[in-house]
């Protein structure tokens, strides 16, 4: 059961949940702690233990129950999908209302997509539509917006990353934490990083099939990883710390499940901006910690909306003050505020299957 706004009490510095998960000092550090990064070491178990001064049994036995309680959706490899050669777009399709559920659960189906959300607006189903080298983005686009109950279709593909990374603040010792992947004014890379080639049969390509997994829960967990992919331990370890350095992985980290964690006030804000102030104003919104996601899109005649900011909050009393701060600091007046009606997929995008 996902967590209530009522759900959530401050207890002798512990937060306790209506649901019986119970989440401890202990927890929060754990939970902050792997959101930002994940040791790449043959024991990373142990190098988590050592920072919380705990023993490595603890730690396991811990994360096994967080995510046996759905707090933790997986520990893995975060990608930049085009430095693998990937495309993708945020599409916004204005569905018949009484076949939205219809056009929601079939279009979750297709593998290229790995959000589906039905949201308040004319642009009624909006959508993330991942797609590999060898596909067609635009004419998956096509596709979709020729089914028989989409009225039209907006395709949205991002122009400009000012912050992504979503760190959710279980402890409340770090208000303004940044990720390492959270950047400023990066226009995004169109093709495949240059210093790899991941070309079917190629160690890169294997070491991102098993990189991209729920990491197991024991000693040495790379090792099995590793023994998957064909190669030793110590080379896929070196192969994960080149992929950070030159960006093609983000992070290698937890990613929590929103309210299951406690952040049950989340919405997605779309901004009209003139081009020239646009990055003056995704500079702002990025260095906003509540924010976790700001990106720059296209815009059409019927939805003028040219920036795009995710917004996690643990109540609707801090979203509202939340987006009043982002108006009030970049002087735009004119915005949307997306709820998710009902969510029909929400799944990691999975590489070079």
């Amino acid at each position: 059961m996902a967590l209530s706004l009522e759900g959530i009490a401050q207890v002798k510095g512990e937060i306790t949940l209506e649901t019986m998960v119970h989440i401890d000092k202990i927890d929060a550090k754990l939970l902050d702690l792997i959101q930002k990064s994940f040791p790449l070491t043959s024991r990373p178990f142990d190098a988590i233990a050592r920072e919380l001064a705990i023993s490595p049994e603890e730690v396991k036995s811990r994360i096994t129950r967080l995510k046996s309680d759905s707090i933790i959706r997986q520990i893995s490899a975060i990608f930049d999908s085009a430095a693998l050669g990937y495309r993708s777009a945020l599409i916004a399709l204005e569905v018949k209302p009484e076949l939205l559920d219809t056009a929601g659960a079939t279009i979750s189906r297709h593998s290229g997509v790995s959000h589906c959300y039905a949201r308040d607006a004319k642009y009624n189903l909006w959508l993330t539509l991942t797609v590999g080298p060898e596909s067609d983005l635009e004419q998956e686009a096509v596709d979709l917006a020729g089914m028989e109950w989409v009225e039209s279709c907006i395709t949205l593909p991002a122009t400009k990353i000012y912050k992504i990374g979503v760190f959710l603040d279980m402890a409340g010792e770090t208000p303004s934490a940044r990720l390492k992947e959270q950047t400023s004014n990066r226009t995004l890379p169109n093709s495949q990083h240059p210093a790899f080639d991941f070309a079917p049969g190629s160690e890169p390509r294997a070491a991102v099939r098993v990189l991209q997994k729920d990491l197991p829960i024991i000693d040495t967990p790379f090792s099995e990883l590793a023994r998957e992919a064909g190669m030793r331990e110590s080379e896929l370890l070196s192969l994960a710390c080149m992929f950070l350095e030159k960006n093609v992985m983000r992070r290698f980290a937890a990613v929590l499940k929103h309210q299951r964690a406690g952040y049950s006030a989340n919405a997605m804000a779309c901004w009209k901006v003139e081009p020239e102030k646009a990055d003056e104003a995704g500079a702002i919104f990025a260095a906003n910690p509540a924010v976790s996601h700001c990106y720059e899109r296209a815009t059409y005649p019927d939805w003028p909306y040219s920036l795009y900011t995710m917004i996690h909050r643990r109540t609707e009393e801090e979203l509202s003050q939340t987006i009043s701060d982002l108006v009030n600091s970049s002087g735009l007046p004119d915005y949307r505020v997306l709820r998710t009606v009902k969510e029909y997929k929400k799944s990691r995008v999975k590489y070079f299957l």
